[in-house]
């Protein structure tokens, strides 16, 4: 214990060399230590409970030093890959994960969750991407991976990574938040199951990355069976990024979801109107044009509600839009807002 407070003290008095070598001895130390069987440190010296928080205060002083050097670097290029390949072994520890947590270091590792082409930076974004898995077995982190944009961030990676190392973090990632909360509702909208079968195409060698595009794939289909197709649509608004699937153009779809568009006060009408306003993918202000068109078509009081909510100012101004697909949707929702129900049959896109 007191070799560890020695390092520990060096960590905030000594140079740059100094304090990169006492991190790294001090995360080799917590992980040689021997474990107990829930997992967490035992102390060599004594058992008492006095001795453990002394530990456990030393372990927090040192995230908390993790944590500084991912927001302001004592070192301009070694102390952010330093602190996250420490973090890549600590957070093996459930006290660490803990203070981690707390200290609300989640946050500090999305901005590193980005494609990478050099060498030293795929190494970097790996060790990120191997503390987010070693996070997904805490349930306390499961909420700040939910809220925040690893998500997103970790299918982009996958997406574009030829490196089977970072897929594979990424994929074993993915396989361990599949069943939390509403984790899985936000991979379909992400299209996680067309990339999946992307890399299920790919040549790969790593049995566990093979084993874990299997169970992705296997996952994903039963959550869509699970989830209605309104769920699904609705998580799609949400978002923000409308793409042409196939729900958009079904009617059976309008007509049997028609009336889930009252709930909370027409709450995805008003966020697709909203989107027309702040969207600027072209093909996202098309479908929300066309999705609009169809709500006045199916919905009894479409028109007079998408009146109401002022929604005829935006689409007009997208008639003017630099996009032929935005323009020609943009101009079929006008039609049937002036039009109504009564005759938007004649009317098709």
């Amino acid at each position: 214990l007191s070799i560890f407070c020695l390092y520990f003290r060096l960590l905030w008095r000594g140079n740059w060399f100094i304090q990169e070598k006492s991190c790294k001895i001090l995360a080799l130390i917590v992980s040689a230590r021997p474990k107990n069987q829930n997992g967490g440190v035992v102390n060599s010296e004594s058992n008492s409970k006095k001795a453990f928080t002394t530990i456990e205060d030393v372990l927090g002083g040192l995230v908390k030093w993790l944590c500084e050097q991912l927001k302001k670097p004592s070192h301009p290029t070694r102390g952010v890959p330093t602190a996250i390949n420490c973090l890549a072994t600590l957070l093996k520890e459930h006290v660490v994960r803990s203070s981690f947590v707390q200290a609300d270091g989640i946050k500090l590792l999305v901005p590193l969750i980005s494609p990478a082409s050099t060498q030293q930076s795929i190494q970097l974004l790996y060790e990120t991407c191997l503390c987010v898995w070693l996070l997904s077995y805490y349930e306390p982190a499961i909420e700040y991976l939910t809220t925040s944009r690893t998500l997103p961030s970790l299918v982009d990676v996958v997406k574009s990574s030829t490196k089977e190392k970072v897929v594979r973090v990424v994929v074993l990632t993915f396989k361990n938040l599949l069943s939390k909360g509403t984790l899985a509702a936000q991979m379909i909208d992400l299209q996680l199951p067309q990339v999946v079968q992307s890399l299920k195409a790919q040549a790969w060698s790593d049995e566990d990355l093979l084993e874990g595009l299997n169970y992705l794939e296997d996952g994903l289909k039963d959550s869509i069976k699970k989830l209605s197709s309104f769920d699904v649509y609705k998580q799609e608004v949400l978002l923000g990024n409308l793409d042409w699937s196939p729900m958009h153009k079904d009617p059976i779809f309008w007509r049997d979801n028609i009336t889930h568009f009252e709930e909370n006060d027409f709450q995805i009408i008003r966020v697709l109107i909203t989107i027309l306003d702040t969207g600027s993918n072209p093909r996202t202000l098309a479908v929300a044009c066309f999705d609009l068109s169809q709500f006045i078509q199916h919905h009894p009081s479409g028109r007079l509600i998408v009146a109401d909510l002022k929604a005829k100012e935006r689409v007009m101004k997208l008639m003017n839009h630099e996009n032929a697909e935005v323009t020609k949707n943009a101009l079929l929702c006008i039609q049937r807002l002036f039009l109504g129900a009564k005759y938007a049959s004649f009317l098709q896109a």
